[in-house]
């Protein structure tokens, strides 16, 4: 099936009837990110809904910061999340917006509610306005403030504007129906008091707009088509509606839900991510092993493996969970087109060469990639002293061919992109371990079939141990043990996975030090590698496990 084939999600449909029936002359998204810490995977799969739609349709969508909560608000988390988006391939429409830019509007629209009788200011503090607004099985019972004149209300509000009460004293809510079967018709917070500082307006303001009397009318006021949201909203949009209704906005958007993105494996609780590093656990927003977006591009996603998973994952209205081995594929499948091929080893064995004489570096011409020849090739320097791996050598020569497909003394095996060799002898040291392996080369080997005879057991790979170079590898695995390391009353820290970051040099290939930041490589046999976008320097070559080339925790599972 092919992607114009593939069937459409229901918010395609709905677009694609508004569409043709007129109700809209062009589609408008946003993507609204409270910024409170760094985007994660959820929010890539909502970046790539709400910038995707407008894509397909010719659309605009807008980068729009809900910034109604300026205690846990920073500007680093802007300038990431914007990053962030870019990075994924995506970009907004014109300025970036934020709902502070609109609290002017705001301010003015609460006045509009009270004057219409539709909003009063209440002193009840937050224990009792809690236990006034009952629950799904006891209607809620009205504020004593609730009838008070337009006139005392709007004197209220503008002590409360002026600062002239402390936190949590006093609200302005709307006047709705605390009878509702919805909890939140039942007269919800349209203001409350926050003395704090302003990422983006200063100490203009002391009262800031809940989210729910934010979000609608910025929608409204940019022009929003189709408001997007995550199922948790449904019981909102009847409020998201009445504010529409009851207020002089500029337009009318709709609000649709779908499903957000849950990952086994995985915790994405903005609370939960900031504990892990408040705590330490990880080492930042942006640790390889964090589900955040900046974390899995230091750990070496690229943006094409994500659009691909938010693709998998697909747009659905009822909750579920996807298995991470699904993103975990889709990078697998990304890089084994996109990654250029490299030799690392990481239990490194000497091997001499002894046919070859001491200081003779011999070129060895190698693809960078085995099915992309515009890729190039790559120069490895062949030495009479070369390290591979300890698992690629065996003493035991009564080992099939078909058990072991590497070098047993006696036999044969080719070096990749390099001479067909026999293992002739071992050295040991003084504890009886093998220091090292001799062995020769077959002449005319490379790239060329071996003599008669000759058979070798299989391919193993190779560094030189003279112009080789010495890296740090970070060993990456899942940062959590658990399939639902937050589910239930247990700290999901007790699900903390002790071997998800695993520290260790290697020999590389030399040319690999000069490897740009950011940039992949599959490491044959070992797995899929990148180059620390902030610690790999030619001096100290660090790179991050990104996914091995198998999944073993299928095997595991």
């Amino acid at each position: 099936m092919t992607a114009t084939d593939k069937a459409r999600n229901f918010l395609e449909q709905i677009i694609e009837k508004d569409l043709a029936e007129g109700r809209v002359p062009r589609i408008h998204t946003r993507f609204p990110p409270e910024p409170n810490g760094f985007l994660h995977v959820g929010h890539a799969t909502s970046i790539c809904l709400n910038f995707g739609l407008a894509e397909k349709y010719q659309g605009e969508c807008n980068l729009r910061f809900d910034d109604t909560n300026p205690e846990k608000e920073e500007q680093v988390y802007v300038d990431a999340i914007q990053e962030d988006v870019k990075w994924l391939g995506f970009q907004w429409s014109g300025d970036v917006r934020y709902a502070s830019s609109y609290f002017d509007t705001f301010y003015e629209w609460a006045l509009h509610l009270i004057r219409e009788g539709k909003a009063y200011v209440d002193h009840q503090d937050a224990e009792s306005m809690r236990l006034n607004r009952g629950d799904f099985n006891k209607p809620g019972v009205d504020s004593p403030h609730r009838s008070k004149s337009v006139e005392d209300n709007l004197a209220e509000f503008e002590k409360m504007r002026a600062g002239e009460y402390e936190e949590g004293k006093v609200s302005l809510r709307a006047k709705i129906d605390m009878q509702s079967p919805n909890m939140n018709m039942r007269d919800p917070i349209l203001y409350r008091i926050r003395k704090v500082h302003h990422h983006q307006t200063g100490d203009k303001w002391c009262i800031y707009p809940s989210y729910d009397f934010a979000h609608g009318q910025e929608d409204a006021i940019e022009g929003i088509t189709h408001s997007i949201c995550t199922l948790e909203f449904q019981d909102h949009r009847p409020l998201y509606d009445w504010f529409l209704e009851n207020l002089p906005v500029p337009a009318k958007p709709k609000q649709y839900e779908f499903a957000r993105t849950n990952l086994n494996y995985t915790v994405t609780s903005k609370r939960k991510l900031k504990k892990l590093v408040d705590e330490k656990v990880v080492h930042g927003w942006d640790d390889p092993r964090m589900p955040t977006v900046s974390g899995m591009r230091r750990r070496g996603y690229t943006p094409a493996s994500i659009r691909r998973f938010a693709d998998m994952v697909g747009v659905s209205r009822s909750d579920g969970t996807a298995d991470v081995s699904m993103l975990e594929h889709a990078i697998r499948d990304d890089l084994n087109t996109s990654a250029a091929r490299a030799m690392a080893v990481l239990s490194p064995l000497k091997l001499v060469i002894s046919n070859l004489p001491e200081g003779e570096v011999q070129e060895m011409i190698a693809a960078a990639h085995p099915n992309r020849p515009e890729l190039g090739q790559r120069t490895l320097p062949f030495t009479r002293e070369i390290y591979i791996d300890h698992e690629d050598f065996t003493e035991d020569t009564t080992l099939s061919r078909k058990k072991f497909k590497r070098l047993v003394i006696g036999e044969y095996v080719r070096l990749r992109s390099a001479y067909v060799i026999k293992a002739d002898d071992v050295i040991r040291d003084e504890n009886g371990e093998i220091k090292e392996v001799h062995a020769s080369y077959v002449p005319g080997t490379v790239g060329e079939d071996p003599p008669e005879g000759i058979r070798p057991r299989g391919v193993i790979h190779w560094v030189s141990a003279t112009e080789g170079k010495q890296a740090e590898l970070r060993i990456y695995d899942r940062l959590f043990n658990h399939p639902s390391p937050d589910r239930g009353d247990e700290d999901f820290l007790n699900h903390v996975n002790p071997d998800s970051l695993r520290v260790q040099k290697a020999w590389v290939e030399p040319s690999l030090v000069n490897a740009e930041p950011e940039q992949g490589f599959q490491f044959e046999r070992e797995g899929y590698f990148v180059a620390d976008r902030f610690d790999h320097k030619p001096n100290h070559p660090v790179f991050n496990l990104t996914i091995g080339l198998k999944d073993t925790w299928a095997s595991k599972a």
